[in-house]
């Protein structure tokens, strides 16, 4: 069992857990994930690594709360555990220099740039940031990420902090000035990455996403997370997570990830019903 050491509330649906797992702690890189079960009987819920503490033997994890899995999960304390914690998995991030970058996150995919953002610095490049959020109270990691960061630009739906509109807006603001770009990270909503990806295909820039299909094992063996890239079928668990962002077919994704909407609600529906 996995002990809950520390945990906060980030912004509104947004919470940080820091989970003992030594083992995790000293073999994880940048760009891995974890699935973790709530209890034995519960939804295997891929999270990426946001960071971790090797004296502490602990990793930290960031989720948004959605479905009933995370409900759940938004409930634990500190000092209570969960039933398992499975991982370092997938391949880590090709971390190269490559001199101009820029490092799109969208909602909580905002958590799952910060190691990329600061991997990415510590080898020598520019860095700028691109977060959006829904509203000012969905903020949350701007502070964290500003020590890696040349720039942070900041999207809101509403226009209520930064530029009103999308990350994707703003992206295609930035290729319009003549920025150099030498290569974009994203990670986020299918629509938003396909979003980054159409902008960047046209000007040829090398633009890579995380997938985040559904996932069960993190194995490979049950086929859950299987999308299609280049045309042909690739796992995310054990190919990523981590594809060029060119070759991925984005609708397929996206239908995938729409495959149990129906069956997720309406087990929420009965937990909240027979809370």
């Amino acid at each position: 069992m996995y002990l809950i050491t520390d945990k906060r509330q980030l912004a509104e649906g947004i919470f940080r857990i820091d989970v003992s797992a030594p083992l995790i702690a000293k073999k994880y890189k940048t760009g891995q994930f974890v699935i973790l079960m709530i209890n034995g009987t519960g939804e295997r819920i891929p999270l990426t690594i946001v960071d971790g503490n090797l004296s502490k033997g602990t990793i930290t994890l960031i989720f948004q709360v959605v479905g009933k899995s995370t409900t759940l999960l938004a409930f634990k304390g500190i000092s209570e555990r969960l039933f398992a914690v499975l991982g370092p998995l997938g391949h880590p991030s090709k971390i190269e220099k490559y001199g101009n970058v820029v490092v799109v996150g969208g909602g909580v995919g905002v958590a799952e740039i910060y190691p990329e953002v600061r991997a990415l610095k510590a080898v020598g490049n520019n860095v700028i940031a691109v977060v959006g959020f829904k509203t000012a109270n969905r903020l949350f990691m701007v502070e964290d990420l500003k020590p890696y960061c040349n720039e942070i630009l900041i999207s809101t739906d509403d226009g209520t902090v930064g530029f009103k509109g999308f990350v994707s807006d703003v992206l295609r603001k930035l290729i319009e000035e003549g920025r150099k770009i030498d290569y974009v990270y994203a990670v986020g909503p299918v629509p938003m990455m396909k979003a980054i990806s159409d902008i960047t295909r046209l000007s040829s820039i090398k633009t890579m996403i995380s997938a985040n299909p559904l996932m069960i094992d993190g194995t490979g063996m049950c086929g859950c997370c299987r999308i299609e890239v280049g045309g042909e079928s690739k796992f995310a668990c054990v190919d990523g997570p981590e594809f060029d962002a060119h070759q991925i077919n984005f609708d397929i994704l996206e239908a995938r990830l729409r495959m149990y909407k129906e069956e997720e609600n309406a087990s929420k529906i009965d937990m909240v019903e027979n809370k």
